[in-house]
C-alpha cells in the first residue's frame, strides 16, 4: 500500500506532465522581467546621482574660478596660452572651451578684456565659487560686518550657501516638531484604543492625505494658512520658516502615521493583555508597554518623514517667503536648498558656475539626506537589539 501511495503521489496525469514544462518556462520569463524592471529601476537611480554628481565635480574639485583678473589678455596672447589657463581666465571648463570655435574664443576674450578695463572692487578679485567662501562668512564691499549672503545674480556673484542649509533645517525641524507627536500620536489611538468602527474611519482619512498634491498644499499654505498664523502670533514677515514648516508637517503626518500604526499593530497582543490582567489602563498599555516595544518602527518613520520633509519643493518654494537670510527666528522668511533649485535652474546658463553650484546644492541634499537614512538604520538595529534582550 505505501508503494501504491508513493507511485500515485509521484506520477501525474498526462495533461498535467504537458503543462508543466510550459509553466516552468513562464515562471522563469516572470522571475527574469521582475529582475530586469528591478535592475533597471536600481540603474536609473544610479544614473541621475551619477549625472548630478558629475555636473557638479568642476566646484568639487575646485576647477571653477569666477575672479576677474587683473590684466586682460588679447587676442594675440591667446594662442601662446595654455588651454587651462585660458579656461581658468574666461570662467569656463575646459571640456566647454574645446568645443568652442576660434571666432567665439576671441569674442570671449574681447568681452573679458571689456570687463576688466572698467572699474573693479577688491569683492571681484575673490573666487567666490570656492569652498571657503561659499562656506564661510564676508565682509563685502558696503557691509558693516561679515555677512553671510546667497546672491547668484549681481555684479559680483555671491554663493554662500549657509542660509540656504539653514533655512532648510529651519522648516523641517517645524514640519517634524507638529507632525510627530500628531502622527505618533494618531497611530497610538488608532492601533491600541480606538474601536474597530472608528478605526475603519480614521485610518482611511490620514492616509488620503498623502494623495493631496504638495502644490495643492502650498497654495492652502499662501493663502489661508499664512494668515491664520500671522493673525495668531502678529508677526510682520507673512510667509516664513513657521507657514513652510507647518504646511510641511501635513504632507509628512500620512508617513509617519501609517508606518507607525503598522510598527505598533506588529506588537504581540500578549504583552498589552498581561498589563490589562495585571490592572494596568488601556492608556497606559499603549504608551508604557506598546510604544517602547515598537519604538524602533515609529523612530523609523521620523526618519523618513525627515527625509520626507526635507526633499519636498512646492510648499517651501510657495510659502517660505525666499529670502535667504541668516536668522534663528521662525518667524523671518527663509529659503531652502530645494526651492532654489526649482527657481533658478531653469534661468541659468548651461555649464556656468550658477548652474555648477545648483547641481552641488543638489549633491549635498543627497548626501545629507542619505547620511540621516544611515545613520537612522543604525539606530533602529540597535533598539531592536536593545528590545530583544542582545548585547
Amino acid at each position: 500500500m505505501n508503494e501504491r501511495l508513493t507511485t500515485d503521489t509521484v506520477v501525474l496525469p498526462k495533461a498535467q506532465r504537458r503543462r508543466t514544462p510550459r509553466r516552468r518556462w513562464a515562471e522563469w520569463l516572470v522571475e527574469r522581467g521582475i529582475f530586469l524592471v528591478s535592475l533597471s529601476t536600481i540603474l536609473m537611480v544610479f544614473l541621475i546621482f551619477a549625472f548630478v554628481a558629475r555636473e557638479a565635480l568642476p566646484v568639487i574639485l575646485r576647477k571653477t574660478n569666477n575672479a576677474r583678473s587683473a590684466t586682460p589678455v588679447t587676442a594675440a596672447q591667446v594662442s601662446t596660452m595654455p588651454p587651462e589657463q585660458l579656461a581658468t581666465y574666461l570662467g569656463v571648463t575646459i571640456a566647454d572651451l574645446k568645443k568652442y570655435n576660434a571666432e567665439t574664443v576671441k569674442a570671449l576674450v574681447e568681452l573679458k578684456a571689456e570687463e576688466l578695463s572698467q572699474n573693479v572692487s577688491a569683492d571681484s578679485r575673490v573666487n567666490t565659487t570656492s569652498w571657503g567662501w561659499m562656506l564661510r562668512a564676508r565682509q563685502w564691499v558696503g557691509y558693516d560686518k561679515p555677512e553671510y549672503i546667497w546672491q547668484p545674480v549681481s555684479e559680483i556673484p555671491k554663493y554662500n550657501i549657509i542660509p540656504l542649509f539653514i533655512g532648510s533645517l529651519k522648516a523641517t525641524l517645524i514640519a517634524l516638531i507638529f507632525s510627530v507627536p500628531l502622527g505618533v500620536g494618531a497611530a497610538i489611538y488608532v492601533s491600541q484604543l480606538a474601536k474597530p468602527k472608528i478605526r475603519e474611519v480614521i485610518k482611511p482619512v490620514i492616509e488620503l492625505l498623502s494623495g493631496i498634491p504638495s502644490v495643492v498644499l502650498g497654495f492652502f499654505a499662501l493663502l489661508v494658512l499664512a494668515s491664520i498664523l500671522q493673525g495668531m502670533f502678529h508677526y510682520s514677515s507673512r510667509l516664513n520658516a513657521l507657514v513652510a514648516g507647518v504646511a510641511l508637517g501635513l504632507t509628512v503626518i500620512p508617513v509617519i502615521f501609517t508606518i507607525s500604526e503598522d510598527a505598533l499593530s506588529t506588537v504581540p497582543s500578549g504583552y498589552g493583555q498581561a498589563a490589562l490582567a495585571l490592572g494596568a489602563a488601556p492608556w497606559q498599555v499603549a504608551w508604557q508597554i506598546v510604544l517602547p516595544a515598537a519604538l524602533p518602527g515609529v523612530f523609523a518613520a521620523c526618519v523618513l518623514g525627515f527625509g520626507r520633509a526635507i526633499g519636498e519643493t512646492m510648499i517651501v518654494l510657495m510659502a517660505s517667503g525666499n529670502a535667504s537670510i541668516m536668522s534663528g527666528s521662525i518667524f523671518d522668511s527663509c529659503r531652502t536648498i530645494t526651492a532654489t533649485i526649482a527657481a533658478e535652474l531653469a534661468e541659468v546658463v548651461f555649464g556656468g558656475n550658477h548652474y555648477r553650484i545648483l547641481f552641488l546644492l543638489g549633491a549635498l541634499l543627497f548626501a545629507v539626506t542619505f547620511v540621516t537614512n544611515l545613520v537612522g538604520d543604525v539606530v533602529v538595529h540597535r533598539l531592536k537589539r536593545k528590545l530583544e534582550g542582545a548585547r
